[in-house]
């Protein structure tokens, strides 16, 4: 299994995070009005052991490249990446305009996650792939807990 794999590099997955992170730095930047999302959480250990995740995930999806994967190319696996980054882009303006009920927060939490998924299953990337689900527990975990419950 991992002889199908090669160190390289993949720059459409690293722009893939760079376009879900966007929203992220803006947010940094310019806090949304009734902002929630900045409220300590109760889920520390979960959100540090999620954030290795993370830096992993991305790790496994920019560098681990499968050469059984074909040319990247718009598969229904691909449209369903972009249609996730379209529902976070459209949450995060929810969020802006002052919406912040539970399809706002999933919104804010799944489309993202999935969109790494549907990219690295894409990909045939196993390793970033079982990442991928972890971080959505994860992610998922810290949005319920501190925003929903």
């Amino acid at each position: 299994m991992t002889n199908k794999y090669k160190i390289s590099f993949d720059i459409r997955a690293l722009l893939l995070f760079l376009i879900i992170m966007l929203p992220n730095f803006i947010w940094y930047a310019f806090p949304a009005p009734n902002d929630i999302l900045r409220a300590d959480s109760v889920t520390q250990t979960i959100d540090s052991i999620t954030s290795i995740l993370q830096v992993l995930m991305i790790i496994a999806l920019c560098v681990l490249i499968n050469t059984e994967s074909k040319k990247l190319s718009a598969t229904p696996l691909i449209i369903g990446t972009g249609l996730c980054c379209l529902l976070y882009y459209i949450s995060w303006l929810a969020y802006y305009n002052g919406f912040v009920g539970v399809f706002v927060i999933l919104g804010l939490t799944l489309p993202p996650s999935i969109a790494f998924l549907l990219y690295a299953i894409d990909r045939k990337n196993l390793f970033a792939s079982l990442l991928s689900i972890l971080f959505t527990v994860g992610h998922t975990i810290y949005a319920v807990v501190n925003f929903i419950l």
